[in-house]
């Protein structure tokens, strides 16, 4: 059980709370206190009446203004945050004492040192990585981010080693440990062929001209070699679906399937079949038939409770099971969510698994409405002029002088779809070779 406390910042109130749970024989599990104002309290489970009364006695301390129950203890958000994140990393990364032992690993360096998490822990990591002087390193001054060419079970790494610092009592740096990354020779390899022939064409369709769209053109060229979930959010008709098929093009799997399905369209059963495939029918499902590929998710806030369960277990282990069947089947796929949706609302309301969002709010992109992309609706505007003419073999109409300031000053609620509508609908109905702003 887990309280949060709104209170004062009042000298000893800490202290009553404390008092009160020693009081009551409670056994404090975890504390966070965030300097905003709120105590963080874990204990056991309590009975209805046990509780009722501790949540009364804790509102009468002075300087508390208010008391809930909360899921999880930020602490308990943070380490959520970071083991996704750790999981979703392709490359292997440990984490290094200052003697140069094995803090955390993670399963992608189990993998490669085929060892267990429990294993690994402190384990010299000269041990793993002879080619590494790490006493050598932990012993210059002042220990600088380091990287240079190691192998490992035969294999070619460039290893990467960023020193931890924290500041000590007299605001002075001190060293608490390292992060050590190793990255496959091979894998950049491929990663800057891939960049380097597809990217362009990848990225070809977005159109960015203003400082705001370039800035998550940039984003999503970065995101995109990676193999962690994606998360794309932004309003309705922005262009979510056309930026994560970019990033598959752009992308180690751009040779692989790229699959789509709208989560809010079909019924939860559909989705499960449609998603994981169907034994009885011998049907395979989204996943299995993009393997090694990209699996867009649309709409993923429309995803049912049972179906967040079932893909939140696909997410962490990369398996799932047909429906009508025990069998696990173990694919390689990026999950490419998009929604439109405030995910942090729902979640504070139930119906969005928080576990799921932390585990997909790692890459997030965000995409800005057109409103605030001023620059690009002209721009955009004649984009869909010389498209849609160059369709219907027609002639590219003149935009009259005065199209622009109407356009730039409407506040496009459908987004860049609602313009590319709007264009279109104007192009089939003009009569003559300028288009004006009431056409």
């Amino acid at each position: 059980m887990r309280l949060e406390v709104f209170c004062e910042d009042r000298l000893g109130l800490t202290r009553e709370l404390l008092d009160l749970l020693v009081l009551r024989g409670i056994d404090l599990r975890g504390i966070d206190i965030d300097p905003i104002g709120r105590i963080y309290l874990n204990f056991a489970e309590l009975e209805f009446a046990t509780f009722s009364s501790l949540m009364a006695e804790i509102r009468r301390i002075a300087g508390v203004t208010d008391v809930r129950t909360v899921p999880w203890m930020p602490s308990e958000r943070e380490h959520l945050a970071l083991s996704a994140l750790l999981v979703a990393m392709p490359e292997p990364v440990l984490s290094l004492d200052t003697k140069g032992r094995v803090e955390l690993a993670n399963p992608a360096s189990c993998l490669l040192f085929g060892q267990s998490q429990a294993k690994l822990r402190n384990h010299p990591v000269a041990q793993l990585i002879a080619d590494f002087n790490v006493q050598r390193w932990l012993e210059s001054s002042p220990q600088e981010t380091h990287a240079e060419h190691v192998v490992v079970n035969g294999q070619n790494y460039l290893l990467e080693v960023t020193p931890v610092y924290l500041e000590g009592e007299h605001n002075e740096r001190v060293l608490t440990g390292a992060v050590a990354m190793l990255r496959s020779t091979v894998r950049m390899g491929r990663q800057l062929q891939t960049m380097t022939s597809q990217d362009t064409s990848a990225f070809s369709q977005i159109l960015a001209v203003g400082p705001k769209m370039r800035h998550v053109v940039e984003q999503a060229r970065k995101l995109a070699m990676l193999s962690a979930p994606l998360l794309i959010v932004g309003d309705t008709g922005t262009g979510k679906d056309l930026l994560a098929h970019a990033c598959h093009l752009a992308s180690p799997r751009a040779g692989k399937p790229y699959l789509a399905l709208n989560c809010g369209s079909i019924p939860e059963d559909a989705v499960e079949s449609e998603l994981f495939g169907d034994a009885l029918q011998g049907k395979k499902g989204f996943f299995e038939q993009a393997n090694g590929g990209s699996v867009l998710l649309d709409e993923i806030g429309e995803m049912s409770p049972r179906m967040q369960t079932k893909l939140l277990r696909f997410l962490n282990d990369g398996t799932f099971r047909r429906v009508g069947e025990d069998h696990e089947v173990h694919v390689d796929v990026r999950v490419i969510c998009a929604t439109q949706k405030n995910l942090v609302e729902l979640v504070q309301k139930g119906l969005f698994r928080e576990d799921l969002y932390y585990r997909l709010n790692v890459l997030t992109l965000y995409l800005p409405p057109l409103r605030d992309c001023p620059q690009d609706i002209m721009p955009l505007t004649e984009l869909f002029v010389a498209r849609f003419a160059d369709e219907q073999g027609v002639p590219r109409p003149k935009l009259s002088a005065d199209l622009s300031t109407v356009l730039t000053r409407y506040s496009w609620p459908g987004n860049v779809r609602q313009l590319k509508n709007a264009v279109y609908r104007a192009l089939t109905q003009l009569e003559g070779f300028e288009l004006r702003p009431q056409d």
